[in-house]
């Protein structure tokens, strides 16, 4: 799913609300690539409620024009205070409270408008992405590795054996002449994630010198939504598909990551901290986001 970051187009009535919301995502890495937060809308509740304000609860299907185009949307009524939306692998989901009239639905929608096509048109090209990076596991496959990849090749044999030739470019994977594709991808992923430790390994130290910290520990992750973490206590976690991107990619967010010992949030103090490392982090950041899970092959 598809989302953005809060705004507000009215008045806030509750703004400890947004205080708290703000403070809880300061330390999700990330998540704004493939998260699904929701962009919100608060509105007053009406005092005294008129007739007009449903209290009707579940999901029904809409149409509005926009753009001189028909925009569909599921509405969905509940306990919040906020009018919600969010991209949905079906379309536009839109959440509002109960008591919050079709009309001030609609018209946020309106407001909305560019945000919405902006992100539908994402979720479409996002779809057909992953159709066309579909990796089909066989000999001769490409395999996505450190920004460039790595041809596939399947030998025959009675034992499992991996060997990577870097100067060809080739994996060999040796399997019994019997194997199932899931057999061929566990033998890939693992060696992917051995691949990533050592890795992680090797350039977590340079960085840590480089600010002056020292970190307890580093595993990896296989979170859907987060390339990395890092607590006060100094256990960092990386995703192991970081292992498909460049080394540039890499260290940007081994360099992210050990930033939060000096600052645990993104503020601007936190920015200057990935920036005296790393100076070259904007362009790393930007080629990440330009990335998505549709571009990686499924194991």
């Amino acid at each position: 799913m598809t989302a953005a970051k809060p705004i507000t187009a009215r008045k806030l009535s509750q703004p400890s609300l947004i205080q708290g919301l703000q403070r809880a995502l300061q330390l999700d890495f990330f998540n704004d690539l493939f998260g699904n937060k929701d962009v919100f809308i608060e509105k007053r509740p009406p005092t005294p409620q008129s007739p007009e304000h449903g209290s009707s609860v579940g999901s029904r299907k809409r149409q509005i024009l926009i753009q001189d185009q028909v925009l569909e949307y599921e509405l969905r009524r509940s306990k919040r205070r906020s009018i919600g939306f969010l991209i949905a692998d079906e379309g536009l989901r839109i959440t509002a409270p109960r008591w919050v009239i079709l009309a001030d639905i609609e018209q946020a929608i309106v407001e909305k408008q560019q945000w919405i096509i902006s992100k539908l048109r994402e979720k479409r090209e996002l779809a057909k992405r992953r159709i066309r990076a579909t990796m089909r596991w066989e000999d001769g496959a490409h395999l996505p590795y450190l920004g460039s990849h790595l041809t596939l090749r399947i030998a025959h044999q009675g034992r499992t054996a991996v060997t990577h030739d870097a100067e060809q470019g080739i994996l060999q994977i040796s399997l019994p002449p019997d194997f199932d594709e899931q057999q061929l991808k566990d033998r890939v992923q693992s060696w992917l994630q051995q691949e990533a430790k050592r890795i992680f390994n090797q350039r977590l130290p340079i960085f840590a010198q480089r600010l002056g910290v020292t970190y307890h520990s580093m595993s990896l992750s296989s979170a859907g939504t987060r390339w990395g973490s890092c607590t006060s206590q100094g256990k960092i976690r990386l995703n192991w598909r970081l292992i498909h991107f460049s080394p540039a990619i890499i260290d940007y967010v081994v360099a992210h990551e050990l930033s939060h010992l000096r600052e645990m949030n993104h503020s601007a103090d936190f920015w200057a901290t990935v920036e005296s490392i790393y100076p070259e982090y904007e362009h790393a950041k930007q080629q990440l986001r330009q990335h998505a899970s549709a571009d990686l092959p499924v194991f």
